[in-house]
Protein backbone atom coordinates (compact mmCIF):
# COMPACT_ATOMS: atom_id res chain seq x y z
CA UNK A 1 0.00 0.00 0.00
CA UNK A 2 1.40 3.40 -0.98
CA UNK A 3 1.44 6.17 1.62
CA UNK A 4 -1.06 8.98 1.10
CA UNK A 5 0.50 12.29 0.13
CA UNK A 6 -0.75 15.34 2.03
CA UNK A 7 -3.21 17.29 -0.11
CA UNK A 8 -2.47 20.89 -1.00
CA UNK A 9 -5.16 22.84 0.85
CA UNK A 10 -5.65 26.04 2.86
CA UNK A 11 -8.44 27.05 5.20
CA UNK A 12 -9.32 30.72 5.77
CA UNK A 13 -12.33 32.69 6.97
CA UNK A 14 -14.20 35.83 5.98
CA UNK A 15 -16.25 37.88 8.42
CA UNK A 16 -18.88 40.60 8.25
CA UNK A 17 -20.81 41.73 11.34
CA UNK A 18 -21.80 38.40 12.95
CA UNK A 19 -21.60 36.28 9.78
CA UNK A 20 -18.61 33.97 9.40
CA UNK A 21 -17.66 32.10 6.23
CA UNK A 22 -14.96 29.40 6.39
CA UNK A 23 -13.39 28.61 3.01
CA UNK A 24 -11.47 25.41 2.32
CA UNK A 25 -9.39 25.79 -0.85
CA UNK A 26 -7.64 22.81 -2.49
CA UNK A 27 -6.30 21.91 -5.91
CA UNK A 28 -9.07 20.88 -8.29
CA UNK A 29 -10.91 22.02 -11.39
CA UNK A 30 -12.67 25.30 -10.56
CA UNK A 31 -15.64 24.30 -8.38
CA UNK A 32 -16.92 26.87 -5.89
CA UNK A 33 -19.63 25.66 -3.50
CA UNK A 34 -21.35 27.42 -0.60
CA UNK A 35 -22.91 25.10 2.00
CA UNK A 36 -22.88 22.35 -0.63
CA UNK A 37 -24.62 24.46 -3.31
CA UNK A 38 -23.07 26.07 -6.41
CA UNK A 39 -22.71 29.86 -6.51
CA UNK A 40 -25.57 30.15 -9.03
CA UNK A 41 -28.15 29.07 -6.40
CA UNK A 42 -27.27 31.71 -3.80
CA UNK A 43 -30.04 34.02 -2.53
CA UNK A 44 -30.74 36.98 -2.65
CA UNK A 45 -30.59 37.15 -6.44
CA UNK A 46 -29.63 40.86 -6.48
CA UNK A 47 -26.38 40.22 -4.61
CA UNK A 48 -25.17 37.40 -6.85
CA UNK A 49 -23.00 39.91 -8.73
CA UNK A 50 -21.28 40.79 -5.42
CA UNK A 51 -20.37 37.12 -5.00
CA UNK A 52 -19.04 36.86 -8.54
CA UNK A 53 -16.94 40.07 -8.31
CA UNK A 54 -13.69 38.26 -7.35
CA UNK A 55 -14.15 35.83 -10.25
CA UNK A 56 -14.76 38.65 -12.73
CA UNK A 57 -11.83 40.69 -11.38
CA UNK A 58 -9.29 37.87 -11.43
CA UNK A 59 -10.67 36.03 -14.49
CA UNK A 60 -11.69 32.37 -14.45
CA UNK A 61 -8.24 30.99 -15.36
CA UNK A 62 -6.93 31.79 -11.85
CA UNK A 63 -9.83 29.83 -10.31
CA UNK A 64 -9.58 26.91 -12.78
CA UNK A 65 -6.91 25.08 -10.75
CA UNK A 66 -8.64 25.25 -7.36
CA UNK A 67 -11.82 23.99 -5.69
CA UNK A 68 -13.27 26.19 -2.94
CA UNK A 69 -15.76 24.82 -0.40
CA UNK A 70 -17.38 27.43 1.86
CA UNK A 71 -19.42 26.98 5.04
CA UNK A 72 -21.25 30.10 6.18
CA UNK A 73 -23.19 30.70 9.39
CA UNK A 74 -24.53 33.55 11.50
CA UNK A 75 -25.66 37.02 10.52
CA UNK A 76 -28.23 37.96 7.89
CA UNK A 77 -28.29 37.19 4.19
CA UNK A 78 -26.40 40.30 3.09
CA UNK A 79 -23.70 39.93 5.74
CA UNK A 80 -23.29 36.30 4.69
CA UNK A 81 -22.79 37.34 1.05
CA UNK A 82 -20.06 39.81 2.05
CA UNK A 83 -18.42 37.20 4.31
CA UNK A 84 -18.46 34.65 1.46
CA UNK A 85 -16.81 37.00 -1.04
CA UNK A 86 -14.12 37.90 1.49
CA UNK A 87 -13.50 34.20 2.21
CA UNK A 88 -13.16 33.42 -1.53
CA UNK A 89 -10.58 36.18 -2.02
CA UNK A 90 -8.58 35.33 1.09
CA UNK A 91 -8.60 31.63 0.19
CA UNK A 92 -7.22 32.25 -3.30
CA UNK A 93 -4.50 34.60 -2.00
CA UNK A 94 -3.48 32.11 0.72
CA UNK A 95 -3.43 29.19 -1.75
CA UNK A 96 -1.27 31.09 -4.24
CA UNK A 97 1.11 32.18 -1.48
CA UNK A 98 1.56 28.67 -0.11
CA UNK A 99 1.53 26.49 -3.23
CA UNK A 100 2.14 28.65 -6.33
CA UNK A 101 4.50 31.63 -6.16
CA UNK A 102 4.84 34.94 -4.35
CA UNK A 103 4.74 37.10 -7.51
CA UNK A 104 1.32 35.87 -8.67
CA UNK A 105 -0.01 36.13 -5.09
CA UNK A 106 1.14 39.77 -4.94
CA UNK A 107 -0.47 40.47 -8.33
CA UNK A 108 -3.81 38.98 -7.16
CA UNK A 109 -3.65 40.88 -3.88
CA UNK A 110 -2.93 44.20 -5.62
CA UNK A 111 -5.88 43.75 -8.01
CA UNK A 112 -8.26 42.98 -5.12
CA UNK A 113 -7.07 45.79 -2.84
CA UNK A 114 -7.21 48.34 -5.66
CA UNK A 115 -10.83 47.39 -6.40
CA UNK A 116 -12.14 47.07 -2.81
CA UNK A 117 -10.08 46.69 0.36
CA UNK A 118 -12.91 44.89 2.18
CA UNK A 119 -12.33 41.88 -0.11
CA UNK A 120 -9.25 41.05 2.00
CA UNK A 121 -9.57 43.08 5.22
CA UNK A 122 -12.46 42.56 7.65
CA UNK A 123 -14.63 45.52 8.70
CA UNK A 124 -14.25 45.95 12.48
CA UNK A 125 -17.56 47.81 13.04
CA UNK A 126 -20.02 46.07 15.36
CA UNK A 127 -23.44 46.96 16.76
CA UNK A 128 -23.14 49.00 19.97
CA UNK A 129 -25.09 47.51 22.91
CA UNK A 130 -28.01 49.33 24.53
CA UNK A 131 -27.40 51.07 27.85
CA UNK A 132 -29.76 51.93 30.69
CA UNK A 133 -31.43 55.36 30.84
CA UNK A 134 -32.40 55.47 27.19
CA UNK A 135 -34.03 53.64 24.26
CA UNK A 136 -30.71 52.84 22.55
CA UNK A 137 -26.95 52.96 22.98
CA UNK A 138 -26.59 56.77 22.78
CA UNK A 139 -30.09 58.32 22.92
CA UNK A 140 -31.52 59.27 26.35
CA UNK A 141 -35.15 59.26 27.51
CA UNK A 142 -36.86 62.66 27.22
CA UNK A 143 -37.11 64.69 30.44
CA UNK A 144 -40.17 66.84 29.78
Amino acid sequence: MTPKLPQQAVQVYGRRKTATAVAHCKCGNGLIRVNGRPLDNIEPEMLKYKLLEPIYLLTKDRFSGVDIRIRVMGGGRISQVYAIRQAICKALVAYYQKYVDEASKKEIRDILVQYDRSLLVADPRRCEPKKFGGPGPRARYQKS
